[in-house]
């Protein structure tokens, strides 16, 4: 599918997370690397595209999305029939559940994840002293809602049932960071046998396997 673009760096969570969607949908596109920490960006096109945030714009044709989780359903309904076919789900029972976990995730999982992830894992890189109130206040709160993910997930091997869809491939760009860059943030996940499983399968997919290379070939410089 040539004509897909995505302007961004992998290391961004919503760079990320739109990645991973498209190679497990086997749907071709070309990454227009952005350093979104510089405060002058080199690539016109992407200055007239850019949102609010500097994370992540995608274009196709004349479509033109700023919002990852918009951006990975849409890319789920268009290309329904290509690569995974049930990361969105098959019939309106399966979607509503994988829709179900999806506002979990943006709404109760990620507000205190990425917290976390920007004081435990790149304050100190961005030369900022992480805030110890904030740190104790969103482990607390992440450590609530993993506890009910450790309940869904001794009844189904992934939070919508027992197939990789959506729901869970939303939640691997903060996982991912607070698992393998602080011990801190790896505990909250490994101290619950449930949600530790989870996270070794998802985080083990070839689709975030080719993400992770990507960040790790092409690091986004992170300035002070």
């Amino acid at each position: 599918m040539v004509g897909l673009k995505v302007f961004g760096q992998p290391a961004s969570t919503e760079v990320s997370r739109v990645l991973t969607c498209l190679f497990e949908k086997n749907l071709e596109f070309q990454l227009v690397r952005i350093d979104t920490f510089k405060k002058e960006h080199k690539i016109p096109e992407f200055l007239q595209l850019q949102d609010p945030s500097g994370q992540v714009t995608f274009r196709e044709g004349d479509l033109t999305l700023i919002y990852s989780r918009k951006i990975i359903r849409h890319l789920c309904d268009k290309y329904a029939d290509q690569g995974n076919k049930k990361l969105y789900g098959n019939g309106s029972l399966e979607k509503a559940s994988i829709e179900q976990w999806l506002q979990a995730e943006a709404q109760n999982f990620w507000p205190p994840s990425a917290k976390l992830v920007f004081h435990l894992a790149f304050a100190k890189p961005l030369g900022k002293e992480p805030n110890m109130s904030i740190i104790e206040e969103n482990e607390k709160r992440l450590s609530d809602i993993l506890d009910v993910y450790d309940q869904r997930l001794g009844k189904n091997a992934f939070l919508a049932g027992d197939e990789f869809t959506l729901a869970d491939l939303s939640h691997l760009p903060n996982t991912h960071y607070l698992v393998s860059r602080c011990e801190r943030g790896k505990k909250l996940f490994t101290e619950r046998k449930n949600v530790a499983r989870w996270v070794n399968d998802i985080t083990n997919r070839e689709s975030w396997k080719k993400v992770t290379e990507m960040q790790n070939e092409h690091p986004a410089p992170l300035e002070k």
